[in-house]
C-alpha cells in the first residue's frame, strides 16, 4: 500500500510511504524519486497494491492509550461532588449509585470489553494498556497490552505488600494508582509505596495528583490522565516539575471518569501548558513505546511497524500560513480520522474511502459502519451495540 500527499505533525513538507509486511517500508518527502520499478507492481493476476493520495491529510503513529479499564467503558461518569481522595470517591458511588453499578454489569464482560476496544479505535489508538486482570482480547483489531503485573491502589488492593514483593516470573512492571488525591493521605500513599518495595519492582504510576519530585524518583514512568483527575479531585498531576525527573505518559482512563471522546481529553491536557505540544506529542507515542517495551513502533519511520492514523483536519496546514501541524492535530476530532492502520492492516477506514479501498482489495473481513458516523471497522458492532442493549436498555451510545 503506498499513501501519498501527507503531512506529518512536527516535521516539515509533504510526505508519502509505502506499507509492506506489516511495516513501513519507505517514507520519502514528496518529490524524492520514485520507487524502483516493479516494487509497487501486482504479480500477474494479482490486483495492484492501493495508492491513496490524501491532499495534505494529516499522518502520524497509531496514538498509544497507557490506560483504560476496557471493560468499564459502558459506565456513565459517576460521581457527586470534588474528592480529596479516590477512596471518599469510591465509597461515595457505591453508596448512592449501586443500581447504576449494577445495571452496567448485567452485560457479560466479553460485550464490555469488546466495546472499550471499539472506543480506542474508534479515537484513533493503535495500542491500548489495559489496568486490571488479564482479559481475553484475543482477535481484537488493536493491540492490547497486558504485560504488567496490575494492582489497583493501595486502598483497593488486598494483600498489595505481598503482591509487590512476592517472587515473579515475569520482569514486568508493577502498575498501580497511586497519589489520586489531594490530601495527605494520598501523599502519605506513594510514602508509604515506595517504603515497602523491598526489592524495588519497577514500578509505573497512575495519576499522581499528590505526587512530588522527589518520591517521582522511585518509579519507571508516569500515567497521566487529566481528564479523570479533574472530573474526581479537581486537579491534576504536577507534570511541568514531574517530567523532569520522570517519563510522563498519557492515559485516557474510562468512561467512569472520563470523556469517552479522547480527543477532548487530549485538548485539555494542551490547555494545561505543562508540556510543550512536541511533548505531549512524544507522551502519546514515542515515550509509551519506550516505557511499555513496544519499541517497533511510536513514530513514523521505515522499518517500524505499519500503526499509523491519517486524518483530514478542518483547516489544513500550509507551508508559509495558517495552522501549524501541531495545531491542526490537537484540532482533530473523531470525525477527522481517514484510516488507521495497524500491523500494515487497514482497521478503521472512513466511508469516503470505502469504494477506493475495496477495488484495492486493501481490506480483509467483514465490515460495518459504525453507527450513524461514517467510519467503518472489523466486525459487527451494531450487532454488539444491540446485544449490549438487551442487557442494560438504558445505556446511551456515543455512536449510536
Amino acid at each position: 500500500m503506498r499513501l501519498t500527499d501527507l503531512r506529518i505533525p512536527g516535521r516539515e513538507g509533504v510526505w508519502s510511504l509505502r506499507i509492506e509486511d506489516g511495516k513501513i517500508k519507505t517514507l520519502k518527502p514528496a518529490g524524492h524519486a520514485p520507487a524502483p520499478a516493479g516494487s509497487l507492481t501486482a504479480a500477474p493476476g494479482e490486483p495492484a497494491p492501493a495508492s491513496l493520495s490524501f491532499d495534505g491529510a494529516l499522518a502520524f503513529p497509531g496514538l498509544i492509550n497507557s490506560h483504560d479499564h476496557l471493560d468499564f467503558n459502558l459506565f456513565p461518569a459517576l460521581g457527586h461532588d470534588r474528592y480529596t481522595n479516590y477512596r471518599r470517591w469510591g465509597w461515595d458511588i457505591h453508596s448512592k449509585n449501586a443500581a447504576d453499578i449494577k445495571a452496567v454489569l448485567k452485560v457479560p464482560q466479553p460485550l464490555r470489553i469488546l466495546w472499550g476496544i471499539y472506543k480506542n479505535l474508534l479515537n484513533g489508538f493503535t495500542t491500548v494498556v489495559n489496568h486490571g486482570v488479564p482479559l481475553n482480547t484475543n482477535g481484537a483489531p488493536i493491540t492490547v497490552f497486558q504485560q504488567s503485573h496490575n494492582l489497583h491502589s493501595i486502598g483497593f488492593e488486598p494483600n498489595w505488600r505481598w503482591k509487590l514483593n512476592r517472587p515473579a516470573r515475569q520482569s514486568w512492571p508493577y502498575v498501580l494508582h497511586v497519589g489520586e488525591g489531594t490530601d495527605e493521605a494520598a501523599y502519605r500513599e506513594i510514602t508509604n509505596l515506595l517504603r515497602w518495595n523491598l526489592f524495588k519492582k519497577p514500578l509505573i504510576g497512575i495519576h499522581g495528583v499528590a505526587m512530588t519530585e522527589e518520591q517521582a524518583a522511585g518509579f519507571r514512568a508516569l500515567v497521566w490522565c487529566p481528564a479523570s483527575n479533574y472530573f474526581l479531585l479537581d486537579r491534576t498531576a504536577p507534570i511541568q516539575r514531574l517530567k523532569t525527573r520522570i517519563p510522563i505518559v498519557f492515559g485516557t482512563d474510562s468512561t467512569l471518569t472520563a470523556p469517552w471522546d479522547c480527543w477532548s481529553q487530549i485538548r485539555l491536557a494542551r490547555k494545561e501548558q505543562a508540556a510543550t505540544d512536541e511533548e505531549l506529542f512524544q507522551m502519546l507515542t514515542v515515550t509509551p513505546a519506550a516505557v511499555w517495551g513496544l519499541t517497533d513502533r511510536g513514530m513514523l519511520a521505515e522499518g517500524m511497524l505499519a500503526d499509523l492514523v491519517i486524518a483530514k483536519p478542518g483547516i489544513l496546514p500550509e507551508d508559509t500560513a495558517g495552522p501549524t501541524t501541531m495545531d491542526a492535530f490537537y484540532d482533530l476530532t473523531l470525525d477527522n480520522i481517514l484510516l488507521v492502520i495497524h500491523h500494515g492492516k487497514v482497521v478503521l477506514f472512513d466511508a469516503s474511502l470505502k469504494e477506493t479501498l475495496q477495488n484495492a482489495n486493501a481490506i480483509e473481513g467483514l465490515f460495518q459502519q459504525a453507527g450513524e458516523n461514517g467510519k467503518y471497522v472489523p466486525g459487527d458492532i451494531n450487532g454488539l451495540m444491540q446485544r449490549i442493549k438487551e442487557y442494560y436498555p438504558e445505556v446511551q451510545f456515543p455512536i449510536d
